[in-house]
């Protein structure tokens, strides 16, 4: 409704008014024009010539419109991350997750460098994971940076881990596409098994956790994934140094 192009046209009177507006909301949505004139020391006709300005017929329009807002970006409580947690670990108890980070392990013990790459969260994490390597003797490298120059010869003989909630990041699925054009292998971690990321990696590790937004943010609890970094870091460990 606010969007950057209108606000910038406000006048000084358009701008107390916003602000108000939005520091009000919950208030405002009951308010007839006269309360509101009162409240922001604006005239009702300027108010209608505001609400006008945003594209709606009138006052009574707008506050429709605000009330929908309102109720869309009332928050839910986030999940319990400790029942999150024992769902998580209960699905991994039923399922064989020996055998895929059987899997991942061979793969990077065969591997003379392991580089992780993730964007946002899973960046931050992707440092996590190569240094967690690094203190257990892996050779590592990690990328967060989503327009880092990827040429695949510098990442001779590696396999790239692959952080990503949804697996659909358009950036993580290029640098996906060019490891793999430079024959590197892939193992990634992604919350589903059906993601085009899962589809271009060699092992695809699923953690399978209910999925969680706050105001467009993605806060999916991401300590599975700690989890497997740490479990597949100190399986390697232990293969290497038997």
């Amino acid at each position: 409704m606010f969007s950057y192009e209108v606000i910038k046209q406000f006048t000084e009177t358009e701008q107390h008014l916003y602000r108000f507006i939005m520091e009000n909301r919950d208030k405002v949505i009951f308010m007839r024009v006269r309360e509101l004139s009162e409240a922001t020391h604006v005239s009702p006709a300027s108010i209608v010539r505001f609400t006008r300005k945003l594209g709606f017929d009138g006052f009574s329009e707008f506050k429709v419109q605000l009330k929908q807002e309102v109720k869309t970006s009332t928050r839910k409580k986030t999940a319990d991350t400790v029942e999150v947690l024992e769902e998580f670990f209960e699905r991994t108890l039923n399922r064989d997750y020996d055998q895929q980070l059987d899997a991942a392990v061979n793969m990077i013990h065969q591997a003379s460098l392991v580089v992780f790459f993730g964007i946002g969260t899973s960046g931050i994490l992707a440092e996590y994971g190569s240094r967690y390597f690094s203190n257990l003797k892996k050779r590592t490298f990690y990328i967060k940076d989503p327009f880092y120059p990827n040429p695949g010869e510098q990442f001779e003989n590696a396999v790239m881990i692959i952080l990503s909630v949804s697996g659909e990041t358009d950036h993580v699925i290029l640098q996906a596409q060019n490891m793999r054009e430079y024959g590197s292998k892939i193992i990634s971690i992604t919350n589903t098994t059906k993601n085009t990321l899962s589809g271009l990696s060699d092992i695809n590790i699923p953690y399978f956790v209910t999925p969680e937004m706050v105001d467009r943010t993605n806060i999916t609890t991401q300590i599975p994934v700690l989890f497997l970094l740490e479990s597949m870091a100190k399986r390697t460990y232990n293969r290497e140094h038997a």
